[in-house]
């Protein structure tokens, strides 16, 4: 194996540790163990377990923004929430251990890894569209941060109760969300579903 493929192999096995038993509770004696290698091995690419868990952190929160920017291809805003709700929930169903690890708070102090900045990050991917949305429809731009955060608390909160309830499916969830960002409580469609499935479907 080499150094990259060591490297990616520990990554791999520390994030299911540190999802399984959390940072205080995770240990590079069992990292190193599962791994089939010696301490020293894991010391020599991350200096310890807290510069491993830096990394690993540092992974799942761009694999998380790079799905959901990489999702945004449609114009109408609807859409683009649609597909933003989508890839996160597709990543909280593909990658459970890395959201795990992302929404508990973080220990280490070197590391912006945690449930708050978490938040802060998609809304950083959020705020540009929602201005523009915003602008389109003749409202001040500058309210955007409102708006933006308040879409981002609501989809990663959401994300983080669907991580144990799996329950309903992702696309319904995903409609549902959408349904109360886009309807408002006083205009709830009572049966929502994605205008992106239903183009899929035709």
């Amino acid at each position: 194996m080499t150094g990259t493929q060591r490297r990616a192999q520990l990554l791999d096995v520390g994030r299911a540790v540190f999802a399984e038993r959390g940072y205080d509770g995770a240990a590079i004696e069992e990292i190193a163990d599962r791994a089939g290698v010696s301490k020293p091995v894991v010391y020599e690419h991350f200096g310890g377990k807290e510069g491993l868990y830096a990394v690993v952190v540092d992974r799942e929160m761009s694999r998380l923004l790079d799905s959901m920017v990489a999702s945004l291809s449609g114009r109408h805003p609807r859409v683009l929430l649609e597909q933003a709700a989508m890839a996160l929930l597709q990543y909280v169903e593909e990658h459970s251990d890395g959201f795990t690890i992302l929404i508990r708070e973080s220990p280490v102090a070197s590391t912006t890894g945690n449930f708050v900045s978490l938040i802060h990050d998609v809304v950083d991917k959020l705020e540009p569209i929602v201005a523009g949305m915003l602008q389109s429809r003749g409202f001040d731009p500058k309210l955007s941060p409102i708006y933006a955060n308040a879409l981002a608390g609501m989809v990663v909160l959401t994300g983080q109760w669907w991580l144990d309830a799996r329950k309903p499916k992702r696309d319904v969830v995903a409609a549902h969300l959408v349904n109360l960002a886009w309807n408002g409580l006083a205009g709830l469609d009572p049966k929502p579903t994605l205008r992106t499935q239903r183009r899929s479907r035709s």
